[in-house]
């Protein structure tokens, strides 16, 4: 018997370590990337008299593996915002580079699909480096609690974004789908209904990485191509 054999739990064990890289989590957080931000006018301070107005974009995550079991992530998402404080006699102004932590896990679905569970951050995590443009802006954004503002803003900005269809169907991997085209592909067959029909929900990059992953897995394993 070949020595390199594994039970089943071994092997799915072996293969979902293998499907999950940082790599392709970060291509499911990224399609974020790029989503503009608009805030306000925003009531701040005493009263909410001033008003803060703010454009900004997402920027490109980064992040590492924290976890084994479950299979987790610690990911940063950057955003940066230029935005004035309106005061009713004149305007301050400033930029922010904020991080915003979100917590990936990987989960295994019944149905053959590994599904990353992002956990969206609460608001005292968020990270906002702010920056006024003149004295006067600085004392204004104490008095008002620009960042304050900004943390609780872009953690429900995020939160709800995550919850939005586009970010679910980025961050399902159909595992059944690519190791059926993987197993297509190892000998002249008949295409399968299953590999005619998938789904489409993950980026084309992200889907190929999962088909060659369950090919070496599968040659690996003892599985030759016919002569």
């Amino acid at each position: 018997m070949d020595e390199d054999l594994v039970d089943y739990a071994r092997w799915g064990e072996r293969f979902f370590a293998t499907a999950v890289t940082v790599d392709r989590v970060l291509r499911g957080v990224n399609v974020l990337a790029g989503r503009p931000i608009d805030v306000g006018p925003l009531g701040v301070g005493p009263g909410r008299i001033a008003k803060v107005t703010a454009r900004g974009v997402i920027g490109t995550a980064t992040g590492q593996r924290v976890g084994a079991d479950p299979v987790a992530f610690h990911v940063d998402l950057p955003v940066t915002l230029q935005f004035s404080i309106d005061l009713g006699v004149d305007q301050q102004h400033f930029d922010a580079d904020i991080t915003v932590p979100l917590v990936v896990t990987a989960r295994a679905r019944a149905d053959l699909a590994i599904v990353l569970d992002l956990t969206p951050p609460q608001t005292g995590q968020v990270v906002v480096r702010l920056r006024a443009q003149g004295l006067r802006a600085s004392l204004t954004s104490r008095a008002a609690n620009v960042e304050g503002e900004l943390r609780r803003f872009v953690a429900r900005y995020v939160a709800k974004e995550l919850e939005k269809p586009y970010v679910r169907d980025a961050t399902v991997i159909d595992v059944a789908g690519a190791v059926e085209r993987a197993a297509a592909g190892l000998g002249p067959r008949e295409e399968s209904p299953m590999a005619a029909g998938l789904t489409g929900d993950l980026p084309a990059a992200m889907e190929a990485g999962i088909e060659h992953t369950a090919q070496v897995l599968l040659e690996a394993d003892g599985e030759e191509p016919p002569a």
